[in-house]
């Protein structure tokens, strides 16, 4: 089965295109114009071991705000379509990420019904900055939120500790890219089975 995608938006605010093989080895090429956002992306592709290009041009100086959104809209379409009709995966992975000084919990499933609940208790409100413009800690959130609708997953994240926001992200994106990693996987006791009582996600 060959799970890959590539995906593309194009509005008068970004251009994104996003291509996945989630059968990969950890491989990225990522470049969105927001540094914090292509250090937090190669954590999913190194953690869930895919193999992740992103290429993104946005409104910048305007703010992050669109490109961020945007890039979460088609990096979760991508993740959804390579999944495909998830016959045979584990379906459910969850990953304990400490990071220094700080933990975080991700819970990912291929539900099919988008459903995020984050639990980040940030101790500041900026991390980064482009073209002189810091980075609102709150458009983290909104990534992974924006994500989850896109994938069709239901995303929980929960951090336990942590004092430095830096340390917070990293745990949190490396949590979500190990955890998708488990989901994703297939379970060799399923075979061609669909993982739901309802025979369908």
């Amino acid at each position: 089965m060959d799970r890959k995608s590539t995906q593309e938006r194009t509005t008068k605010e970004t251009n994104v295109r996003v291509l996945l093989n989630i059968d990969g080895s950890g491989n990225s090429n990522i470049n969105t114009g927001v540094g914090f956002l292509d250090h937090m992306l190669d954590h999913i592709a190194v953690h869930g071991t895919f193999d992740i290009e992103v290429k993104a041009q946005g409104d910048l100086h305007v703010d992050t705000h669109h490109t961020i959104e945007d890039v979460g809209i088609v990096l979760g379409a991508a993740f959804k379509q390579a999944i495909g009709d998830k016959t045979g995966i584990t379906r459910i992975g969850f990953s304990y990420v400490p990071m220094d000084d700080a933990l975080a919990l991700v819970v990912v499933d291929f539900s099919n019904r988008p459903y995020s609940s984050i639990d980040i208790p940030w101790t500041g409100t900026y991390l980064g900055k482009v073209q002189d413009e810091l980075i609102p800690l709150t458009l983290v959130e909104h990534f992974l939120q924006t994500f989850a609708v896109h994938a069709g997953i239901t995303l929980h994240v929960k951090v336990l500790s942590g004092k430095d926001d830096h340390h917070i992200a990293e745990s949190v994106f490396k949590a979500l890219g190990s955890s998708l990693d488990m989901a994703s996987r297939f379970n060799p006791k399923r075979r061609n089975s669909v993982p739901s009582t309802k025979g369908t996600l």
